[in-house]
C-alpha cells in the first residue's frame, strides 16, 4: 500500500519551512513582486490589515510583523489569475461543482457582477444597477422581513458590518447569521454570564509580562503563526507555557523564529511548551477542574501549615461571587471521573497546577478545540472561575484570551451584527436616525439554516464567506441554498456556495483587503477592524484593484440597502462616498468609539475599554461569578468508548489552508504531502482496526437520527493523538457534523465533538 503522502514533517515550527512556503505562495500567485511589496505594508500604521488572523499588532510596529498565514492570504488575494465572464461562459455550474474547494478558487479573482441563467446553467454578466435593483425588488417582495437571512463573515470592515446592521434592521429583522455562530459564539456567551463581557481582558503586551500561559485547545502554528512569536519570548525569559491539546503539535513544541537572522543562521530554534499535556476529546473541563482541585487543596494545607494562602481572599472577597458553591462542586467531583474524563493522570493535573500556583501573572488562551463541544460554555465558565481562584484578571500579565480566527470576527459583533441586540444599541439607533429597529431576537447560523429548509427563509445575503463550507450537515446546506427565492454572495472568488444558486443568485465581487479603494472625489478610503485585543485600527490597500468593475463591500451593501429600503432615512451614497460618515454614526451610537476618526489615524490604532480587565464586573450582581456546573454526564470520548468500533472525531485545518480556503495541498507540521482525505490515528488503533497507514476507508457519521452521513475514501495516518480520538480536515469532514448537535446555549456546531465508525474500502 502506497505511503507516498507521508513524509518529513518540520523540526519545528517557523524556520526555513516556512521562508519556503512563502516564496512558494507568492511565486504561486504570478505577482510575487506585488505580493512581497504588499506584505512589507502588513499590519503597518500606513498600510493594511493582514487579513489572515485576528492576533494582535505590536506597539513597536515591527516592519516585518507578518507570518507565513499573511504571506499566503496576501498571495492568494493577489494572484494574477482571473475568473472573468469568460471563464464562466466556458463552464457550467454542473461542471465547476465538480471540482475541489482548492481547484475552483484556483481559477483567481472574480472581475464583474455575474447573474445566474438557469437555462444555461451558467452565471451570466450582469449591470451593478440591474443587479441592486432586482435584489431589492426580491426582498421588497416578500411577505416578511424575517424571510431574509443576512450572513456576515469575520473579514468584514466595521465600517461595512455597522451599514449592513442598518440596512437589515430598516428593512426589518435581525437575522444576522454570522461566522461568530461557529466559532467562539461559547466564548461571548461564557465571558458575559462570567465577568460580564464577552471578550478578552488581555492587551498583547500582557504577554511580555505573565509568569505562566495556559493555551488549551488552540494550534497558533497553523491558524494564528504571530502567536508563536510571542509565546517565544515568554518561553526565553522563562515563563512557563502550558499546553493542553489532544494532537502534538509542532507550532507548540519548537518555533524557529524566520525573524531571527542568527537563528536561521545556525538552524537553532526554541522550546515553546514547558509542558505539553494530551486530554481526551472533550476532556479540558475536567483537566481544568482537576487544577482547581489542586489548587483547593493546596489552600488547605497551606493554612495548617500557618503558610500563606494559595486563593486571592481579598480579591475573591471584593470582587466574586460563587466561590462556596465553585468549592463545594469542585470537591464533590471525585478524582477518579477527572481522571478518566480527562485522560490525564492526577499527577499531571497537579504539575500543571503548581506552575498555575507558583505565578503571579497568569494568562489563559483558548480557541475552538475548547469551544466546539456540546459543554463549550461550561468548559470556559470553569476556564474563568480557575483564573479567578487567584486573581488573574485585572492586573497586567494576566487575564483571559480567546483567540479569534477571522481578522475582524470581533469588530463585526462590536459595530451590530448580532442576532440578539442589546437593548441600549437598539434605542441608540432610534435615537440617532428615527425609526424603530426590531426588537425581537433573529436567527443564528443554525436557526437560519433551519429555516431556509422548511421554508420560512425565502432569501440569502452572504457579506463574504463560503456559508456552504463552513457550515455542518454539507448535504443538507446545499439543499437549504437551493431553496432559496434569492441567493446573493459577495465575495473575492468563486467558491462551492456560489454553486448552490436560488432561484435568482448573484456573485457579486468586491475589493480585497490589499487594494486600493478610493474615494469618488479623489484620495482613498480607510476601514477599520478589532483584533482579539480590542485594538481598533486602520486598514488601507496598496495594491490597484484587479478589475475596474470591483465595488467595495461598504459601496455593495450601500447599493443593496438604497434598492431595498430607499434613501429617506439614510442617505447611502454619501455615506458610501466617504467613511469618516459611517465612523460619526458608529461614535455616535456605541460607546468607546469616542473621536472615532481621530484616534484611527494614530499609529496602531485605540484600545477599546474593557470593564472586566479593570475589575469593573457588568453582570447581573456587579461581580464575577464562579460557575457551580457539573462535569458533563458522558463526553464524546466516553461515549465512543462504549463501542470499540467507534472513535471521536475533531476537525481541523492543514497547515495550508485559513478556514474554509485551501492554499495548497501540505501540511508539513503533520508530515502529509498532497492530499487532504486524511484520518490522523493512534498507531495502536490502527493496528486494532487491522489497518496500516495509508490504507482507505470510509467515515461513518454515529449521529442517532436516522440520517446516513458518510466521508467517502479517507486515507489513515498514524499520529500522536489519544486512543479513541482522531482528526481530519474541514470542510471536507463537515457532511459529518450533525445540524442537530451543538454547544448548550451557544448553539455553535459541535464540530471537535463528533462520533464516527470506519468501513473499509474493497481493495483497500
Amino acid at each position: 500500500m502506497t505511503t507516498e503522502f507521508i513524509g518529513k514533517k518540520s523540526a519545528a515550527a517557523g524556520g526555513w519551512g516556512a521562508l519556503k512556503s512563502c516564496g512558494k505562495r507568492l511565486l504561486a500567485s504570478g505577482s510575487p513582486i506585488a505580493g512581497a511589496r504588499a506584505m512589507l505594508k502588513a499590519n503597518q500604521p500606513d498600510g493594511f490589515d493582514c487579513p489572515g488572523c485576528a492576533w494582535g499588532d505590536p506597539e513597536h510596529g515591527s516592519s516585518f510583523e507578518f507570518c507565513e498565514n499573511g504571506v499566503k492570504a496576501v498571495a492568494w488575494e493577489a494572484t494574477d489569475k482571473r475568473a472573468t465572464p469568460e471563464f464562466f461562459a466556458r463552464h457550467t455550474v454542473s461542471e465547476l461543482s465538480k471540482l475541489s474547494d482548492y481547484e475552483l478558487e484556483l481559477n483567481g479573482r472574480l472581475t464583474h457582477p455575474m447573474r445566474y441563467d438557469r437555462a444555461s446553467d451558467r452565471y451570466l454578466p450582469v449591470a451593478w444597477a440591474d443587479a441592486f435593483a432586482e435584489i431589492g425588488v426580491i426582498l421588497q417582495g416578500l411577505d416578511s422581513p424575517n424571510r431574509a437571512e443576512f450572513y456576515t463573515s469575520g473579514r468584514t470592515s466595521n465600517e461595512a458590518a455597522y451599514l449592513y446592521q442598518l440596512f437589515v434592521r430598516l428593512y426589518g429583522t435581525n437575522n444576522f447569521p454570522d461566522c461568530s455562530n461557529m466559532c467562539h459564539e461559547a466564548s461571548g456567551v461564557a465571558l458575559r454570564q462570567a465577568i460580564g463581557v464577552g471578550k478578552g481582558t488581555v492587551l498583547l503586551e500582557d504577554f511580555e509580562k505573565a509568569d505562566a500561559i495556559f493555551v488549551i485547545g488552540q494550534n497558533p502554528g497553523t491558524n494564528h503563526p504571530r502567536m508563536l512569536g510571542d509565546l517565544r519570548r515568554a518561553a526565553m525569559r522563562g515563563a512557563g507555557i502550558v499546553v493542553f491539546n489532544p494532537v502534538r503539535e509542532k507550532g507548540l513544541e519548537r518555533f524557529a523564529d524566520p525573524q531571527d537572522k542568527i537563528e536561521m543562521l545556525r538552524g537553532g530554534s526554541q522550546a515553546i511548551s514547558s509542558h505539553y499535556y494530551q486530554p481526551r476529546l472533550g476532556g479540558d473541563m475536567a483537566a481544568v477542574r482537576g487544577m482547581a482541585k489542586a489548587v483547593f487543596a493546596a489552600e488547605d494545607a497551606a493554612l495548617l501549615d500557618g503558610r500563606p494562602p494559595v486563593l486571592d481572599h481579598a480579591f475573591l472577597a471584593e470582587h466574586c461571587e460563587g466561590l462556596a458553591a465553585y468549592r463545594a462542586m469542585v470537591e464533590a467531583t471525585s478524582w477518579e471521573a477527572i481522571e478518566d474524563q480527562s485522560g490525564l493522570g492526577r499527577r499531571q493535573i497537579e504539575e500543571a497546577a503548581a506552575i498555575y500556583m507558583s505565578a503571579e501573572r497568569v494568562i489563559c488562551t483558548w480557541a475552538m478545540g475548547v469551544t466546539q463541544h456540546l459543554h463549550s460554555v461550561d468548559t470556559i465558565r470553569e476556564i474563568a472561575s480557575f483564573m479567578l481562584l487567584r486573581g488573574q484578571l485585572g492586573k497586567p500579565g494576566a487575564g483571559l484570551c480567546p483567540v479569534r480566527g477571522h481578522s475582524n470576527v470581533q469588530g463585526d459583533r462590536t459595530v451590530g451584527i448580532n442576532e440578539r441586540p442589546g437593548s441600549a444599541f437598539l434605542d441608540a439607533l432610534e435615537a440617532r436616525f428615527g425609526f424603530a429597529p426590531p426588537r425581537e431576537p433573529g436567527h443564528n447560523v443554525l436557526a437560519a439554516i433551519g429555516a431556509m429548509l422548511d421554508g420560512t427563509a425565502q432569501a440569502f445575503v452572504g457579506l463574504g464567506g463560503n456559508f456552504a463550507r463552513a457550515t455542518p450537515d454539507s448535504a443538507l446546506i446545499a439543499d437549504a441554498l437551493r431553496r432559496q427565492k434569492l441567493t446573493v454572495h459577495i465575495a473575492t472568488k468563486p467558491n462551492h456556495s456560489h454553486l448552490m444558486p436560488g432561484e435568482v443568485s448573484f456573485i457579486l465581487p468586491c475589493l480585497g483587503r490589499t487594494e486600493i479603494d478610493s474615494r469618488p472625489g479623489g484620495g482613498t478610503q480607510l476601514v477599520s477592524v478589532e483584533d482579539s485585543m480590542s485594538m481598533v485600527h486602520g486598514s488601507a490597500g496598496i495594491n490597484p484593484p484587479v478589475s475596474p468593475h470591483l465595488l467595495s463591500e461598504v459601496a455593495i451593501v450601500a447599493g443593496m440597502a438604497e434598492a431595498t429600503v430607499g434613501s429617506a432615512t439614510v442617505d447611502w451614497a454619501a455615506l458610501a462616498a466617504d467613511y469618516d460618515r459611517i465612523r460619526d454614526l458608529i461614535e455616535d451610537t456605541i460607546p468607546g468609539f469616542e473621536r472615532y476618526n481621530e484616534r484611527l489615524r494614530v499609529p496602531r490604532g485605540f484600545h477599546l475599554r474593557n470593564a472586566a480587565a479593570n475589575r469593573e464586573w457588568k453582570t447581573p450582581k456587579g461581580r464575577a461569578i464562579l460557575s457551580d456546573a457539573p462535569l458533563p454526564s458522558e463526553t464524546v470520548h466516553q461515549r465512543a468508548r462504549r463501542d470499540a468500533s467507534r472513535f471521536a472525531l475533531q476537525t481541523f485545518r492543514s497547515h495550508d489552508q485559513y478556514n474554509t480556503t485551501i492554499y495548497g495541498l501540505d501540511d508539513r507540521y503533520r508530515g502529509v504531502y498532497g492530499e487532504r482525505n486524511m484520518i490522523f490515528i493512534h498507531p495502536d488503533d490502527l493496528t486494532a482496526l487491522g489497518a496500516k497507514a495509508g490504507d482507505l476507508a470510509d467515515v461513518v457519521g454515529a449521529f442517532d437520527d436516522g440520517m446516513e452521513r458518510v466521508a467517502p475514501s479517507f486515507r489513515f495516518v498514524p499520529y500522536d493523538i489519544p486512543r479513541g480520538s482522531v482528526a481530519g480536515y474541514y470542510p471536507e469532514l463537515n457532511v459529518l457534523v450533525p445540524l442537530a448537535s451543538a454547544g448548550r446555549e451557544s448553539d455553535t456546531p459541535t464540530s471537535k465533538s463528533i462520533l464516527v465508525s470506519f468501513r473499509r474500502r474493497e481493495g483497500a
